[in-house]
């Protein structure tokens, strides 16, 4: 990055005036111990909000180019004379390295920024580690989610948040203030203790993906081997056709749809079953089974890995007709109509049933990606409760309807033609059919008045069997207490 970009102000001046609980920037120096590129990047962010920087090198002239000329880089003796809040941007295994500092270092703040390779790679965190080497010291951990790239670019969109924890109040609450002038959001997670936990959440790959990941996996796995017996064993069993050519795209492109119809399905399935556990047991209090709970918090993945599954399948179906199979295919039904002297194959029922399974599809693609464009958070968060709730309920629903549409249409009448069973076995797409029919029944049965009025109530806090206080008219007038059950 050159110098004039580095000079450059990353984000536009925020008017701190009128919140007494920010300090001013400019009144402010803040030091940064290291000079590799999170500390570069966090000194150019730093000069950028307004910040006075000193940067505390072992060879400051060699790296005094790196930096924003705005930023002092001098020795790190000297930096730490000059500022009372230190980002210390070095790897755990240079911590040692400081110790030589340890009596101008009494009563500073010391920001731990370092993050490990390993999850619980050592019994304690590097911030507790840090603290023990400078007990005179207050350590706070934070910023050590946040990554080199989001310092130099800006919280412009998206979760931008900072974790922070210490066990000295007032130096979080001072580093809180320094992240908030940033741009970014500052989350106070308690004492010292939490900073193991905030320094393994870089390290995580994907902790809500995994269970949507394995089960999107086992879905293809079980279609992919179905759509393979029926496909490519079935004809080489009984026609000794070799049929292994339509592995890579026309099984793959089998299974794909199947796989993201029967996903959708399951971002709705455990709100019916909540509901219907809800009604069974007349309350809203009582906790779910924690195999429907973690199954309701993963509907977002869920829904993700569908869209995803929808989005190849339309990709492979654009495909189809590029194969040279497909082109041979043509060539050799166009040989034998000649042969045959056909000179009509207009079938106007299979042109209708196309058209509209194509235009349906293509109905439902589009609110699958509305549904997954919306669930991305630096969207979700222009939209209030109920916009957003209409989309992924209401028009996921719709998603899910128009999908069996999609599904129907291209059966059409196969389910009824026994040249479709082959080994016995029934097209796929009438095994896909059975739980997104289910959840459209139970949706349907939900949405009579009966079922709903009390479904409704029980979600505003009514519970079956509950005793409540009334007051009744006595013969004389006067009036009398009882009780009697909230469920007559």
């Amino acid at each position: 990055m050159s110098g004039g970009d580095m000079a450059k102000p990353l984000l536009g001046h925020r008017s701190m005036e009128g919140d007494p609980s920010v300090t001013p920037a400019a009144s402010r120096t803040v030091g940064v111990l290291g000079s590799g590129d999170f500390a570069r990047s966090l000194a150019i962010r730093l000069v950028c909000s307004g910040f006075k920087v000193v940067v505390g090198s072992r060879n400051p002239k060699r790296k005094a180019g790196l930096f924003p000329a705005a930023a002092e880089v001098t020795f790190q003796a000297e930096a730490v004379k000059k500022t009372d809040v230190i980002f210390v941007a070095v790897f755990r295994e240079h911590y040692s390295t400081l110790c030589d500092l340890a009596d101008v270092l009494v009563g500073k703040i010391l920001v731990d920024v370092s993050n490990n390779t390993e999850i619980n790679h050592h019994k304690e965190s590097n911030a507790e580690y840090l603290a023990s080497l400078f007990p005179a010291c207050a350590v706070v951990k934070g910023f050590n989610v946040v990554s080199a790239w989001t310092l130099q670019s800006g919280a412009r969109d998206g979760n931008k948040q900072v974790l922070i924890c210490s066990n000295n109040q007032e130096a979080k609450r001072t580093v809180a203030e320094i992240a908030q002038v940033m741009g970014f959001t500052p989350v106070d997670m308690g004492c010292m203790s939490a900073a193991c936990e905030i320094e393994n959440i870089p390290l995580r790959l994907l902790p809500a993906w995994k269970i949507p990941i394995f089960l999107a996996l086992g879905l293809f796995l079980c279609f992919f081997t179905y759509n393979l017996i029926r496909q490519v064993i079935h004809p080489y069993i009984r026609e000794q056709k070799n049929k292994l050519y339509k592995i890579p795209i026309e099984v793959v492109n089998t299974t794909l749809p199947c796989v993201a119809y029967v996903m959708l399905s399951l971002v709705y399935l455990p709100g019916v079953l909540a509901a219907c556990l809800q009604l069974y047991y007349g309350t809203k209090y009582r906790r779910f089974p924690d195999w429907l709970d973690q199954w309701l918090q993963h509907r977002k993945q869920i829904g993700l890995l569908s869209f995803f599954c929808a989005a190849l399948h339309a990709v492979y179906s654009l495909c189809l007709p590029m194969r040279r199979s497909h082109r041979y295919q043509l060539i050799e039904t166009a040989v034998k109509q000649a042969v045959e002297k056909k000179m009509n194959i207009w079938v106007e029922e299979e042109v209708w049933r196309m058209e509209i399974y194509l235009s349906v599809g293509i109905i439902a693609l589009g609110l699958l990606s509305l549904l997954a464009i919306t669930s991305l958070p630096s969207i979700a968060n222009s939209l209030n409760w109920r916009e957003f709730s209409f989309i992924q309920s209401t028009l996921g629903f719709i998603a899910l309807v128009i999908s069996t549409l999609h599904t129907l249409t291209y059966g059409w009448s196969r389910a009824f033609d026994e040249n479709q069973y082959k080994f016995y076995l029934p097209p796929t797409y009438t095994l896909t059919l059975l739980v997104p029919c289910t959840v459209i029944l139970a949706k349907v049965i939900f949405s009579l008045p009966c079922i709903q009025q009390r479904l409704l109530r029980i979600r505003r806090g009514w519970e079956k069997g509950r005793y409540v206080k009334f007051i009744l008219p006595s013969a004389t007038g006067e009036y009398s207490s009882g009780e009697t059950s909230s469920n007559v």
